[in-house]
């Protein structure tokens, strides 16, 4: 009887528990622990402005940035670090008991079910009619201003928010997951969460603007790096899903160079394409306009079902990946056997 190794093992079953529950409320999430990690080290090198408006850096641009580098490797290397140790330790226990605690762990890095149920709850209130509550509840997902969002506006909000975080929150903690399973035991979950560490970082320090232009520098490019080929990965794999890989591959290659991020341009112009919708215009930020490249030719307008087909679109890559490196794994163990039968 074939048997598959425990990572993979613990990668069907964190898939098939982010499906089936996503991120429980009133669990710790590894996220909460590497933000508060992250929040008071900036409590140290950030200070009050003198008009208490905003924080100030404490050091110089250059101390700020080596200290950036510092908490950058310290949180990445570090969760990765101990949860692979942690993981051995369960192993030593019982073998069930680690599959069992890091395939909720590893469920934890895949955020698939948690994009669909925010897209979901800004959906549902809108579709009752009142276009005001819909404003608040999507304030609760999205950096940009909402108060006075039209309904097309909180439509595309919704849909550059399922296709930004496609990449950062369900292909690339795969993607790593996959890596890191292939590589040694426990490895999936070690990467997973190491890049989970550095997608907080970018969240909440990898900013331009001050006070975390020196400090976040080094956590906005090292994600930019680690996405960098799962995100073309993502791109490659629904360009031909979708049956129109020339076509979608050309409108990416036109338009997503335009974002300034080497990223989230990408991300959100092949959902454009696919569903043949245009994203992007202007956004405001605590009242400052912004004005994002337009991605994609608007052919249909952004809905309901375009929102849907985005959400299947990313569950369909993050199962074919899952499928496709399962079954490779199954082909491998299999080779050996048929050689051997036949010596």
């Amino acid at each position: 009887m074939l048997e598959l190794s425990p990572n993979f093992l613990i990668l069907i079953f964190a898939a098939s528990l982010d499906r089936l529950i996503g991120d429980p409320v009133n669990w710790l999430h590894p996220v909460q622990v590497m933000g508060w990690i992250i929040s008071q080290f900036t409590n140290l090198v950030l200070i009050e402005a003198p008009d208490s408006s905003n924080r100030i850096p404490r050091f110089s641009p250059l101390i700020m940035k080596m200290l950036g580098i510092v908490l950058g490797i310290s949180l990445i290397l570090g969760s990765g670090v101990v949860s692979w140790l942690i993981a051995i330790a369960a192993a030593k226990v019982h073998l069930i008991l680690a599959i069992a605690v890091f395939s909720i762990l590893l469920a934890a890095c895949f955020a698939g079910r948690s994009l669909r149920d925010a897209a979901e709850s800004v959906l549902a209130v809108l579709q009752t009619g009142n276009i005001e509550n819909a404003r608040q509840e999507l304030s609760r997902y999205v950096g940009r201003d909402t108060e006075d969002l039209t309904e097309l506006e909180i439509l595309r909000a919704v849909l550059e928010t399922v296709t930004e975080n496609a990449i950062d929150a369900v292909t690339s903690p795969l993607f790593y997951a996959l890596i890191g399973s292939a590589l040694f035991d426990y490895g999936g979950l070690a990467l997973a969460i190491a890049y989970k560490a550095a997608s907080t970082l970018d969240s909440m320090v990898g900013y331009r603007e001050s006070p975390y232009t020196d400090l976040g520098w080094f956590s906005a490019k090292t994600d930019d790096v680690l996405t960098w080929l799962p995100c073309r990965l993502t791109v490659l794999t629904l360009a031909l899903c979708s049956g129109k890989p020339f076509y979608v591959w050309h409108i990416c290659d036109r338009d997503a160079k335009q974002d300034p991020s080497p990223n989230s341009g990408w991300s959100e112009c092949v959902y454009a394409a696919i569903l043949q919708v245009q994203l992007g215009g202007e956004n405001r930020y605590r009242g400052v306009v912004k004005q994002k490249p337009l991605l994609g030719d608007a052919i249909e307008a952004i809905s309901l079902p375009k929102i849907s087909q985005a959400l299947t679109l990313t569950r369909l890559c993050f199962l074919l990946w899952l499928s496709l490196t399962i079954g490779i794994a199954i082909f491998c163990k299999l080779i050996p056997k048929y050689i051997g039968a036949y010596r």
